[in-house]
């Protein structure tokens, strides 16, 4: 079979991409729009996305798609349910973030819990130049060495973020699911991590359990000199409850490189902070060159796995 094998939003990889090793056309389209989406994978066998979504409605209409080849690891863009019904095989991206989005965290966290985008406001306003003395005592400073970090989730990159966590000398809690009934061995109760943890770092998928699992009422749980960290997805958090526990100091600073739409075309409430103890950056903590070239590499042996018989990293 010469399969046809169309990447959907090829723009979303910096990194060559080899040629996989049986007969196929390949076709790239740097960007797709939803409206597009349907047509472009008409006869398709292979499909490569990335962000872009493919609903059920949108896969009804290319009856040729055997194997969806995510270049990324979550899945929520994609409708597992239709494609398990119509025995389209789903694989996505493992394991290739496990040091660039570690390192991520880490800068915003140091950054954070040290105050930077403070201290260079303030030496930016000529602060330090009106000083009495050497330096500025404007603003606090702690430490990550024996504070208690709080993972939500503890796969490959929770575990990446844990070890670094270990090597600072940093306590670690791993918090058990919200509404778990049983609680695993070396599992810390949710609501446990959320009051005890000094910095708060969500590594978990968005499902219907994980939606906002951290909201108004977590905010009200948490230390005043709590931190929390997002680089999994937007909708884990009540981004409106985030605002208001920054404005009002209810938290101490929050650093994310997600949020619940993206590119946030209609505005965001995160958008409009103008604080020094949040900091945001464009869903990029995936995005080294070394990784990205890990995850294409991945990403061709998957699809030559499926077409070999042997499909790996299946979610579906």
């Amino acid at each position: 079979m010469n399969h046809r094998i169309v990447f959907l939003d090829r723009a979303s990889l910096i990194a060559d991409m080899r040629a996989p090793s049986f007969a196929h056309k390949w076709i790239n389209h740097e960007q797709t729009r939803p409206q597009d989406a349907a047509a472009r994978i008409l006869d398709a066998s292979i499909v490569i996305v990335n962000k872009v979504r493919l609903t059920g409605d949108i896969l009804a209409r290319a009856p040729r798609v055997r194997m969806i080849a995510l270049a990324a690891t979550g899945t929520d863009n994609v409708d597992l349910a239709y494609c398990r019904a119509h025995g389209i095989v789903v694989c996505n991206i493992r394991g290739y973030a496990v040091h660039t989005l570690p390192e991520h965290v880490f800068m915003l966290m140091l950054a954070l819990r040290r105050n930077l985008p403070g201290w260079q406001a303030d030496v930016r306003a000529g602060l330090w130049e009106k000083a009495d003395q050497f330096c500025l005592f404007t603003r606090p400073i702690n430490d990550l060495y024996g504070s208690t970090l709080g993972l939500v989730g503890h796969g490959s990159l929770g575990n990446g973020v844990r070890r670094l966590a270990e090597a600072f000398g940093m306590n670690v809690l791993v918090a058990e699911r919200k509404a778990a009934a049983e609680m695993r061995e070396d599992y810390t109760p949710f609501d446990v991590v959320i009051r005890e943890a000094d910095v708060i770092s969500l590594h978990t998928p968005l499902t219907a359990e994980t939606r906002h699992m951290i909201g108004a009422r977590e905010f009200e749980l948490m230390k005043p000199t709590a931190i929390l960290i997002n680089t999994a997805r937007g909708n884990l958090v009540d981004e409106a409850a985030l605002a208001d526990a920054l404005k009002s100091g209810r938290i101490a600073g929050a650093g994310f490189d997600v949020l619940s739409i993206e590119p946030p075309r209609d505005g965001n409430p995160l958008l409009e902070l103008d604080l020094p103890n949040f900091i945001i950056t464009p869903h990029v903590a995936w995005s080294s060159r070394e990784a990205m070239q890990t995850l294409a590499d991945q990403l061709v042996g998957n699809i030559e796995a499926f077409v070999a018989g042997t499909p790996r990293n299946v979610v579906t």
